[in-house]
């Protein structure tokens, strides 16, 4: 019997390979946290880009003087797409430029109108959420403008607003296992500054990113 109890008591206080046994136990939850704030991070980056990318088309495309063609659209998305690298947006996102402007209307049918519309990224079941190019032209359906609540963005007479919507489908960084994916989405809108016409052009006779 005591031969046989021998061996027990010399495991008990055997602690060799304890280490390797703690590490086993905790590899997995030290492993989670630091993925879950790898995600994180990756979320947070991609918020922040997708802002980025939705003010600086609004902002290039306001910029854009003596007139606008639609060689200056392409200059302005290559721009979005260099913001945003790293995110596979063209893919998986949508950027939605709208020109708003005042209708020219009088009375009932004063309002705001989208002149032009124009649209980049591969994901064409994101649609413009206000309206498309020529909605508000001869009524009031775009009388508060665009934009969502009480926050809407309207253009004065003469001028236009470049009013931009960009959406993205969050692609995880490990895996979809911890959550959902979500949708990003930002919105921006800039002045003109100082254009003499605000019609669209096509000199080059370039393919219209159209929405």
């Amino acid at each position: 019997m005591l031969r046989t109890l021998r061996p027990l008591r010399a495991l008990r206080r055997d602690t060799r390979g304890l280490a390797l046994t703690e590490f086993a136990f905790a590899a997995p939850v030290f492993l989670t946290l630091v993925l879950t704030g790898l995600e994180l991070s990756n979320l947070a980056l991609a918020h922040l880009r997708v802002s980025q990318m939705a003010m600086t088309v609004a902002d290039n495309a306001g910029r854009v003087t003596t007139g606008i063609d639609e060689a200056n659209i392409y200059e302005v998305f290559t721009g979005a797409e260099y913001v945003g690298n790293g995110l596979d947006f063209a893919a998986n996102g949508r950027v939605v430029l709208s020109s708003l402007e005042h209708n020219g209307q009088t009375g009932s049918d004063e309002g705001q109108t989208i002149v032009w519309q124009r649209c980049w990224g591969d994901a064409t079941t994101v649609q413009p959420a206000y309206g498309v190019e020529g909605d508000g032209a001869d009524d009031d359906s775009l009388e508060s403008g665009l934009g969502s609540g009480t926050d809407t963005i309207t253009a004065l007479p003469d001028t236009a607003v470049m009013f931009v919507e960009a959406t993205y489908a969050y692609q995880p960084l490990v895996s979809t296992g911890f959550f959902t994916p979500p949708t990003i989405r930002y919105e921006s809108a800039f002045n003109v500054r100082g254009r003499q016409n605000n019609a669209i052009t096509n000199t080059q006779s370039l393919t219209v990113m159209s929405c």
